[in-house]
């Protein structure tokens, strides 16, 4: 019998008062007979739901592989604001799950939800590859079109997150359940096969394809798309044979609705005439079920130890962003393969897929038999730890790189180097404003100088003199210089005297892994030279200097060279990762064309596999924190909070998402100050993780029922005492 109704009293101190039960599930869909898989218990139905997974993984993880490469030199954003959109693009897809959860147990239910939300992401992925063609207008529509692409992939990945594992297991009748379990565990199986592969394919699409002269972004982000509209059609072929349950309403949705209605009644019930209640949630009584109540208190207990959580994501995530951008300054070579920078993201996957089984079958028992009591707040705790190790580890590699790379100019410095292309020595004297001697070297013809000389500026830009003394003669010139630049000075033979000519340098380490070159001509002729990709580059005749081009690491033994009478090849030789080259293009010998090679910026010198050592220890972290978080969550919770539980982790993912957002954009820290950083803090918050992890209390869910129906009468005597003066019963 229902205590309050709207007609046995005229005002009461706190709104509303009218019960409202939560409304009452649909029936259940009718269990029709589905086709098995070779007279198994297995539906056939989920083999298009476990290939969908791999596709739409694939499609995910692949064009994500990309991304803060594409941000960097596609669009020629800074590595701060790389960083920032690509994790900002990571919180959405993890935000958006709630909604896609709303929609499908509120209103479309998981097929078409899947549907729908499935033509949105093929829609974006459409729109992010045409944001990656270089002929397809400027800078501006790029980023609007990647903006816009990443924007409904981000609803499409996230909306049918939470569907396509759930539409799966309803497949399943109830009496084959050991089945279900099982499908389960391939169907995560498939998520990380289409991780692993893709992560290792889409980076080779990227470097090792060149299209419009460039890296191939449009086809390392056309081919995930590609696999997303294979996802969708292989998801709905399958649709005659689905077992299709209606929407049941959204759990989520209850619960915070019960507990804003248990604060607001609390808040609107502050008279010391109302007796208190044990629990806040209890003020709920009045509007919900006292089991769904129950139930509440249960979650709160575990998101409680949530609130730590995200700090952890915010590193784990980190391997798309800054780590990949820490490999761009490596050597891929690893002597049997050569990695692409953004290839290294694979090892995450792959060794997932190895510790998961290595700890559950081998160091979980080995701990149990040395007689320690490994909960899984400890794993969990343990697992931070391990990701705080990995980014010192990192900040540790960060500063051998720092070391290893070629110094900087500061304010008012330039750095110079000589280039003599004359054909005997060259005595090179810098003069300061009162003729006094700044720089002074003998440069042989065609040396190979070891460094850059440093020049101090009195201004942000100054004009130098140099004083050229070839054979008998002394040349005086004049060069204007900018602070912080590179410059080389070119000498060359001009009639029975000699010129110079003042060139810019790249100013910092080239990047991605790529080679950086530059040609100077000294032929008679314009010369066209083929480097692989749909465009020449041309180099004007007599002591033209061309522009920059960037190519993949390699052999370059005959590039295909052509001038206005012949054509010939030039042999370049091996041009390295992260190094810029300077080739002289000469006919001296008179055996053909050649050109004479300078480093003027060495190559990376740290090999790639010294990320390996962060990559171990951050995947082992992920598993003891996420896998053990998971399930230390689902055994505290009662059953019908699982979903509002997986749409909190999904939220704890997408706070650290934002907080590595936060840090970038507004943090002036170096690199590995910024790393060590992250692993201070995820220090501290596996301390304070840890106190609240002692204090708490594992429960049994079978209890849950037994305490709810013990405090039916304790609620009810609240509820009954719950009145004023003008208000009776």
């Amino acid at each position: 019998m229902n205590l309050f109704q709207k007609n046995e009293f005229k005002e009461t101190p706190f709104l509303p008062v009218s019960p409202e039960e939560v409304p009452p599930r649909p029936p259940s869909f009718p269990k029709k007979p589905s086709p098995k898989i070779c007279g198994s218990n297995y539906p056939l139905s989920i083999v298009f739901i476990v290939v969908n997974e791999f596709c739409e993984r694939f499609s995910y993880y692949g064009m994500k592989a990309v991304l803060t490469l594409y941000f960097l030199y596609f669009l020629h954003w800074s590595e701060d604001t790389s960083t920032s959109v690509y994790h900002a693009f990571s919180s959405l897809c993890y935000f958006t799950p709630i909604l896609g959860a709303a929609i499908a147990d509120s209103w479309l239910g998981k097929f078409k939800t899947i549907i729908y939300l499935s033509l949105v992401y093929v829609l974006g992925h459409v729109i992010k590859s045409m944001g990656a063609l270089p002929i397809l207008g400027g800078q501006m529509l790029h980023t609007v079109l990647s903006m816009v692409g990443l924007s409904l992939i981000a609803l499409g990945t996230g909306g049918i997150k939470p569907c396509v594992a759930a539409f799966g297991g309803d497949q399943f009748e109830e009496k084959h359940a050991e089945e279900r379990t099982r499908y389960f565990s391939v169907f995560y199986l498939s998520i990380n096969a289409g991780s692993l592969i893709s992560t290792f394919v889409t980076p080779m699409l990227r470097g090792d394809v060149q299209c419009f002269g460039k890296d191939c972004y449009a086809l390392a982000f056309g081919v995930p798309g590609l696999l997303m509209v294979i996802a969708l059609v292989v998801f709905a072929m399958g649709s005659k044979i689905y077992r299709k349950p209606p929407p049941e309403g959204n759990i989520v949705t209850q619960v915070v609705r019960c507990i804003w209605f248990a604060i607001s009644n609390r808040f609107k019930n502050r008279s010391a005439d109302i007796p208190k209640r044990e629990h806040w949630l209890d003020w709920a009584a009045e509007k919900y079920p006292r089991q769904l109540i129950m139930d509440v208190k249960a979650l709160t207990r575990v998101l409680f130890l949530y609130i730590p959580l995200p700090m952890f994501w915010a590193l784990l995530d980190q391997q798309g962003s800054r780590w990949t951008l820490q490999a761009t300054r490596m050597n891929g070579n690893l002597g049997f393969f050569v990695l692409q920078p953004d290839q290294m993201q694979v090892l995450n996957p792959f060794l997932v897929l190895i510790f998961i089984p290595l700890f559950d079958l081998v160091i979980y028992p080995l701990v149990s038999k040395c007689g320690i009591n490994f909960t899984s707040l400890r794993k969990m705790a343990v697992g931070m730890i391990l990701a705080c190790l990995a980014f010192a580890v990192a900040a540790t590699v960060e500063i051998k790189i720092n070391e290893m790379a070629p110094p900087q100019p500061d304010s008012q410095e330039i750095f110079l180097q000589v280039l003599n292309l004359a054909d005997n020595e060259v005595k090179v004297t810098v003069l300061g404003d009162e003729n006094n001697s700044l720089l002074a070297e003998s440069v042989k013809s065609f040396q190979k100088m070891p460094h850059y000389s440093k020049l101090h500026l009195k201004t942000k830009s100054q004009n130098f003199h140099f004083q050229l003394k070839y054979h008998n003669l002394s040349v005086y010139t004049e060069h204007s210089v900018e602070e912080k630049k590179w410059y080389t000075l070119i000498i060359r033979e001009d009639g029975k005297s000699i010129s110079s000519m003042m060139v810019k340098d790249e100013e910092n380490k080239t990047t991605n892994g790529m080679t950086a070159m530059r040609f100077v001509n000294t032929l008679h002729e314009e010369i066209n030279i083929s480097l692989g990709t749909d465009t020449s580059l041309g180099v004007e005749a007599d002591y033209g200097v061309s522009a920059y081009r960037t190519v993949q690491r390699g052999e370059y033994s005959a590039v295909p060279c052509r001038t206005k009478n012949e054509d010939f090849s030039l042999n370049l030789g091996l041009l390295d990762f992260g190094a810029a080259y300077l080739f002289v293009i000469t006919n001296s010998t008179g055996q053909g064309p050649q050109a004479w090679k300078m480093e003027y910026i060495p190559a990376n010198k740290m090999s790639i596999a010294w990320q390996l050592p962060q990559y171990v220890l951050v995947t082992a972290g992920e598993v003891m924190f996420s896998v053990t978080g998971l399930e230390f969550s689902y055994s505290q919770a009662p059953s019908s909070m699982k979903s509002v539980l997986q749409a909190a982790w999904l939220l704890t993912v997408a706070v650290g998402n934002i907080i590595v957002l936060i840090v970038a954009q507004f943090s002036s820290l170096v690199q590995w100050a910024e790393f060590i950083l992250f692993s201070c803090l995820l220090l501290v918050v596996c301390l304070i993780f840890s106190i609240m992890g002692h204090y708490y209390v594992p429960i049994k869910l079978e209890d849950i029922q037994g305490s709810a129906d013990k405090q039916i009468p304790q609620i009810q005597g609240n509820m009954i005492n719950l009145e004023t003066k003008k208000t009776k019963l």
